[in-house]
Parts: C-alpha cells; sequence; structure tokens
C-alpha cells in the first residue's frame, strides 16, 4: 500500500517535537471525529444521489406516461372532431347557449344603466341642493349632468341610436332640472319684486336696492353657462321674471276679448304701446342692470351681442315671445283677408325698424342686425303674401289703363324742353314704385326677386305689350296693304288726321322714354344696386342653373334682368327692360319722323305745283325778295308746319324735337331742291320769289328752334345762286359773269361760289342751277 503524503504532511504538522505525542490521544479522537463526520456527509451524499436518480426514473416514468396520454387525447380529439364536422351538435349548442348569454348580458347591462341612474339622480340632487343660496355651487353638478346627456346623444349615433329611452330619460332629467333650478331663483327673485310692487310701485326713474340686484346678480350666474354655449338667442332669466307683469298685461290688452285685441287695433293699438313700454322703461333697466350685464359678459363671445349687454334689448327678447304669438294670430287672420295682410306686413316692416333704430336692437346677431317679425311671418307666408300684392297691383294697373286720361299726354308733368309721357305712364311708374316700397325692406334676396320680376316686371311685361301693340295698330292703318287685309273704319282714320298721328306716336315715345329715364334711375339707387350685386354673386356661386333664386332658372332670372348677371359687366338690373322699352321709343321716333315728312310733303303738293316761277317783272330791274309776299300755295304749308312745330314743342324734349325737325327739314329741303329748285324754270322774278318763300320757312322753323334752318343751308345757297341779277350795280356779280365762270371750268367755278360765299355747292350742282334762269336760256 502506497504511504499517502497528504497523511504524512498531516502528522509532520502535528509531531513536530516530543511534546507533541503527549496529545496524540486527542489527535486521534479529532481524527476519528472528523471521520465519522465525512462517513456521515458521503451517506448523505449518497442517499441523496439515490433519492434523485429516483426522482429522474419516477419523472422519466410520468412524461412518458403524460405523452402516451396526450397521444391518446389527440387521437380521441381527432376522432370528435370528425363527428362533429359531419354532424350539428356545434350549432345546436351556440343556440342552448345564446339566451343564457343574452340573459347575461341584459344583467349587466341593467347594472349599468342602475348606476348611470344613480349618478344622474345625486347629480340632480346636489344641484338643487344649493339653491338659492349659491347658484355657482349648483351650476357645477348641473353642467356634468348636462354634459353627460350631451355625451350620451353623441354616442347613441355610433350604436345605432340604442338606449334611445335611457338618453331622452338623461336629457327629460337635464332639462326638469334645470327648470326647477330656474324656478327656484326666479321664486326668489319674484318675492322681491312683490315686496316692491313692480312694476305700479316702482317709480321709472328710482335706482333699484342692493338686495333686487344682487338677486339679480345669482340669477344671471346661473345662466351664464347657458348663454355662452347656447346656440341660438336665449332670453335672460333675470329679465324674464322682471318682464311677466308686462307680459300679462299685454295678453290683457291685445289677445283678449276686449276692443284693443280686435285684428284692425293692432297697427294703432297694440304696436304703439308696446314700443311706448319698452322707450318707457329702457333708462331704468339700463342705469341699474348695465353694469351687472357687462361684468358677466363683457370679453365673452356674448359681449358684443346688445341682447345680453343691454338690459333693454334683454327686455326686447323678453316680450318679443308675446308679440310674436300676438303676429301669428293676426297673420293667420290676413291669409283669410289679403287686404289686411299687405297692410299687415307694412305695419310689420315699421315696427322693425323701430325697434332697430330707437332701441338699438341687433336680435344677437351684430353683423347683420335683428332680422324682424316680418322676416318670421315671410318665411311662413311669402307666397300668400306674394299672390295678395300680386293681384293688388295688377287690379291696380288696370284701373290706371282704363282710366279715361291714360292715353292723354300731361303736358304739365315736366317744364319745357322735356319730354311728356302720358298719364298712365306716369301712373305706371308711381305703381312701380310703390312696389318698391313694399318689399325694399325684405331681407331675403329670393323674396325681392320675386317681387321685381313677379310684379314690378309683369306690370312691365304688359305695359310694353300695350305700347308695341299701339304701334303695331299705327302701321297697320298707314299701310295701304294692312287697311285692304284688315280694313280701316272712318273713325280710325280721322284720328291721324292734323296733329292726331304726331300725338299717337309721341304717345309711345314719350311713355317708353319716361319708362327708360326712369329704370335707368332706379338702376343706380343704392338697393336696386346692392340687389343686383347680390343676384349676380348669386348666379357666380349657383351649381343649380334651373333654380338659381326663388325656384327660378337662371334663365329666367337673366331674360328678366339683365345678360350681364353671370359676368363682372357694368350693367344693372333693368337691363333687358331698358333695352325692349327703347327699342320702342327709336320705333315711335322713326314712325313719328316719317310722319313729319308725309305731312310736308302734302302740305308742299300744291306748292311742288306751282307754274309761277317763270312770270315776268314788269317793271324790271333788280327784285329784293323782302319787298315781296309769300307765294299764295306757301300760306296752307306754313300753317300745317307752324301748328307741327307748335305741337311737337309741347310733347317732344329738346333733343329730341330739335333732331325730328332736322330729319323733316333734310327731307323737305330734299324735296323742294329736286321738285322745283333744279326741275323748275325761274325768272328772276320768281326766283326772288322762291328766296322770300324759303327765308319764311327759315323766320317760321327758326321762331321755334333756334338755328334749325342751318338745315336748309343748300337749298338757300341754291336759290340765292339762282336769283342773281341780270344787271347789277358796280362790284355785283350779275347772272351772266356767274354763268360764264362756272362753265369755265371747276376751279374757276369753286372760286366764283368762294367769292359769293356758297359753300354747300358743288360746281356741277351751280350749273344745273343757273340752267333753270329764263335769261340764261336766252
Amino acid at each position: 500500500m502506497e504511504p499517502d503524503i497528504r497523511l504524512e504532511d498531516y502528522l509532520d504538522d502535528k509531531l513536530q517535537s516530543t511534546a507533541d505525542l503527549e496529545s496524540l490521544d486527542s489527535l486521534i479522537a479529532n481524527i476519528e471525529l472528523q471521520r465519522s463526520q465525512l462517513q456521515a456527509q458521503l451517506e448523505d451524499a449518497t442517499q441523496t444521489l439515490e433519492d434523485v436518480r429516483q426522482s429522474a426514473l419516477d419523472r422519466q416514468g410520468r412524461l412518458a406516461k403524460q405523452i402516451d396520454d396526450f397521444e391518446k387525447l389527440q387521437q380521441s380529439i381527432d376522432v370528435r372532431l370528425q363527428i362533429v364536422v359531419a354532424s350539428d351538435a356545434p350549432d345546436e349548442a351556440m343556440r342552448r347557449l345564446e339566451t343564457p348569454m343574452q340573459q347575461l348580458h341584459k344583467v349587466g347591462l341593467a347594472y349599468q344603466y342602475v348606476s348611470l341612474l344613480q349618478d344622474v339622480e345625486n347629480m340632480r340632487l346636489a344641484a338643487k341642493s344649493h339653491l338659492p343660496q349659491s347658484p355657482k355651487a349648483a351650476l357645477q353638478p348641473y353642467t356634468r349632468l348636462r354634459k353627460l346627456s350631451k355625451r350620451l346623444r353623441e354616442l347613441q349615433g355610433p350604436a345605432d341610436d340604442a338606449a334611445g329611452h335611457l338618453v331622452t330619460y338623461v336629457e327629460q332629467v337635464t332639462a326638469s332640472v334645470w327648470d326647477e333650478m330656474k324656478k327656484i331663483m326666479a321664486g326668489e327673485m319674484g318675492a322681491i319684486l312683490e315686496k316692491r310692487k313692480w312694476p305700479q310701485g316702482v317709480d321709472a326713474h328710482a335706482e333699484m336696492d342692493d338686495e333686487w340686484i344682487q338677486c339679480f346678480e345669482k340669477l344671471a350666474d346661473l345662466q351664464i353657462p347657458e348663454v355662452l354655449y347656447s346656440e341660438s338667442v336665449v332670453t335672460l332669466l333675470p329679465i324674464d321674471v322682471m318682464a311677466r307683469p308686462f307680459v300679462q298685461w299685454f295678453r290683457f290688452q291685445f289677445m283678449g276679448d276686449n276692443a284693443t285685441s280686435a285684428h284692425p287695433a293692432f297697427g294703432t293699438f297694440c304696436i304703439p304701446n308696446f314700443v311706448s313700454l319698452i322707450d318707457k322703461w329702457e333708462e331704468f333697466f339700463r342705469e341699474n342692470l348695465g353694469h351687472v350685464l357687462a361684468s358677466r359678459f363683457q370679453g365673452t363671445k356674448a359681449g358684443d351681442k346688445a341682447v345680453y349687454m343691454d338690459p333693454a334689448g334683454a327686455l326686447i327678447t323678453s316680450m318679443l315671445p308675446v308679440m310674436r304669438e300676438k303676429v301669428d294670430i293676426v297673420a293667420r287672420h290676413g291669409l283669410k283677408h289679403p287686404q289686411y295682410l299687405s297692410s299687415l306686413m307694412i305695419q310689420l316692416m315699421n315696427f322693425d325698424d323701430t325697434i332697430r333704430t330707437r332701441f338699438n336692437y341687433d336680435g344677437g346677431d351684430p353683423e347683420n342686425g335683428w332680422a324682424g317679425l316680418a322676416s318670421e311671418v315671410l318665411d311662413k307666408h311669402f307666397r300668400e303674401w306674394l299672390r295678395a300684392e300680386k293681384d293688388f297691383a295688377l287690379q291696380r294697373y288696370q284701373t290706371i289703363m282704363s282710366a279715361p286720361d291714360a292715353h292723354s299726354i300731361d303736358y304739365d308733368y315736366s317744364g319745357p324742353g322735356k319730354m311728356k309721357p302720358t298719364f298712365g305712364a306716369v301712373r305706371v311708374t308711381d305703381l312701380l314704385r310703390s312696389v318698391t316700397t313694399q318689399y325694399e325692406r325684405i331681407r331675403r334676396l329670393p323674396h325681392k326677386v320675386r317681387f321685381l320680376i313677379d310684379i314690378q316686371q309683369e306690370i312691365l311685361d304688359q305695359y310694353h305689350t300695350r305700347l308695341l301693340n299701339s304701334l303695331e295698330a299705327y302701321s297697320s292703318l298707314i299701310s295701304p296693304a294692312a287697311r285692304m287685309l284688315q280694313g280701316v273704319t272712318k273713325e280710325q282714320l280721322a284720328a291721324l288726321e292734323g296733329t292726331g298721328a304726331f300725338e299717337t306716336l309721341c304717345k309711345v315715345q314719350g311713355s317708353s322714354d319716361h319708362i327708360v329715364n326712369t329704370l335707368k334711375d332706379w338702376g343706380n339707387e343704392e338697393f336696386f344696386i346692392i340687389l343686383w350685386e347680390e343676384l349676380k354673386d348669386r348666379a357666380k356661386q349657383a351649381d343649380d342653373q334651373t333654380n338659381l333664386v326663388g325656384g327660378m332658372s337662371y334663365d329666367h332670372v337673366r331674360d328678366h334682368t339683365s345678360s350681364d348677371i353671370g359676368s363682372d359687366g357694368d350693367g344693372t338690373i333693368f337691363d333687358e327692360t331698358i333695352k325692349f322699352y327703347s327699342k320702342r321709343r327709336d320705333s315711335a321716333r322713326a314712325f313719328l319722323v316719317a310722319a313729319l315728312i308725309e305731312s310736308n310733303q302734302t302740305a308742299f303738293r300744291p306748292y311742288l305745283s306751282r307754274p309761277q316761277w317763270s312770270l315776268v317783272n314788269n317793271n324790271g330791274g333788280i327784285v329784293d325778295p323782302s319787298q315781296l309776299g309769300v307765294t299764295a300755295e306757301l300760306v296752307e304749308p306754313l300753317r300745317v308746319m307752324k301748328q307741327n312745330l307748335k305741337f311737337f314743342a309741347s310733347a317732344l324734349s329738346t333733343a329730341v324735337y330739335r333732331r325730328t325737325w332736322r330729319e323733316g327739314l333734310e327731307s323737305l329741303q330734299e324735296t323742294l331742291w329736286s321738285q322745283v329748285l333744279i326741275r323748275q324754270n325761274f325768272t328772276t322774278l320768281g326766283a326772288a320769289q322762291f328766296v322770300r318763300d324759303l327765308q319764311e320757312i327759315s323766320e317760321l322753323v327758326d321762331g321755334y328752334i333756334s338755328g334749325i334752318s342751318v338745315t336748309l343751308t343748300q337749298l338757300q345757297e341754291g336759290a340765292r345762286l339762282l336769283s342773281l341779277p341780270v344787271e347789277a350795280e358796280i362790284g355785283d356779280m350779275t347772272l351772266q359773269q356767274a354763268s360764264d365762270r362756272v362753265f369755265t371750268d371747276n376751279t374757276e367755278a369753286r372760286k366764283l361760289l368762294e367769292e359769293l360765299g356758297i359753300v354747300t355747292l358743288e360746281p356741277a350742282n351751280a350749273r344745273r342751277i343757273l340752267q333753270r334762269r329764263v335769261e340764261y336760256s336766252e
């Protein structure tokens, strides 16, 4: 056996001297103890190892068993799955479980409902518990309740309108809580007002006491959230309470069985008393409560609205509901009585204007202002009102046209030098103006356009048709072919004699001109300019051309207003109507010029055939035209011309008068030139007589139209050349000298004419004129 080195090292360490041998027994005992401990540890380790091995074997056995069981279970599942696939067992199971699951869901939902209802009830009680001492504290639970109600309504949509009864209930509770809160606070203020005997016992110039103002402040505090978060205008609760006696008084006076409640009394009693009431208490409310409302709403989104910042405006807001009830009553009566409805709308518009202007009331819309009660009525009954106004307007138009003097010229309508329309035309424009006053204060664009097209344009169209028919009838009377086809009575022909034709045409021309000028003036008025701009903006933005405004198509509106409606042109709203009337005016003027020419030609017919131009002067020598009398055959033409000049002067404007006669004289000059001057043969006496006749004509027309005889310059210069003497004083031109020079060449002829001061004649015409002298041919 090999010695153990570690043992040797141990003994060497422990037995280094003889003394160490004395402790050998203790050393051996110690060694034995250590051996025993090591043996015990070894046995423990051996046992532990054995236990671990056994445990591992057991675990391996269990794992193998679990694997075996799993494989068996898998096989069983596969078999059952095949069976399930081939059978209806799962569907049956689902059907059997559906009812219990629904019941379970209902139980859970019911629990949530109960919890929510409990929360609602707690918030309701908490809100009421703070009143009337602390409205601000009461607002906290109420605000939570209101938010909950709003949130439930928002969630209901995505949930396919589920839990409708719950949402409705919470909304009802919220509304009832708010009503109870207001009722409690209103009751407190009502007691204060009753103590002060409001309003009979309060001077309109007095000051509110502190208790009154503090109570007002608490009610205002309670309503601040409602004011700030409401999309529509709300009446102020403290103002409502103070206005209750006024409302009661209004109902008694104007909604009872007394005389002041009758429908005809609305404009004479109801409206004036309402305005007087506001006017009486306006300063009282503003002086005492203005600072309270300013402190609550200044700087908020309600700070620019008079219905919240102005106590008088708030009072009007509180009083308007009862006035609105009264208006509904009288409006329903008006639907059965169109004439009353017409006057009612005027009264309402006047009332609205009074409230806006006298009290600076904006109705909660600082940008556009208060729409007014008239607008509210029109939103419901506009078509009925439009129909009534149209019937009245057309009846009035027919009355105007059937008046005995409707087709007579109104010579006193304007001063001298102005166009004279008929009485009918003047009354038609007055009627149209009155229609404008009916609708110029309407707020909505469709309503305005409907009035314009359905009433005003309808009247204008009917009157235009009447003028057109008048021209067509005149055209038929002067047309030989039309006379043969249609036949003409003696009375009709007699009506055209003298100035009859002129009068007929001047009626059309003057009336058309009056309508045109009136519409042009209206087109530049502020109301129609704004209406036109609004209509153009609507036309540019409209997607539906079949319904541009008020149910009327784009084409319909354009044809009745202006073709510039869809552009940036500078037209007016009456362009199309002005165009049609201008055509009638121009047509009438063309007929008038033709009638004047025909009148002159008829009157001058005997003068044109006068064979006396070649008479010889028995005294010989030079003949002074001024010493001669007017040709006998010219007396009647001069009389007719004078008659026509006087008539035209009274019926036409200066410009049209001058233009018409200028054209008439141009035709007369052409007639006298072709039929007398270059057709007849003249002696010295005959030429002088012709010059004298032209002087008479010129003096006549110049007497009525200054300088108009310049139109006859060519004829006058021709007559002057024609009347050159055979013998002349030294330095004057003789007929022979003129003839020699004129027939030399054109250059010499022009020099001659220039020396004579003749500027309108050409050499060829001068030669033809000189050839008409009998002395020249000799």
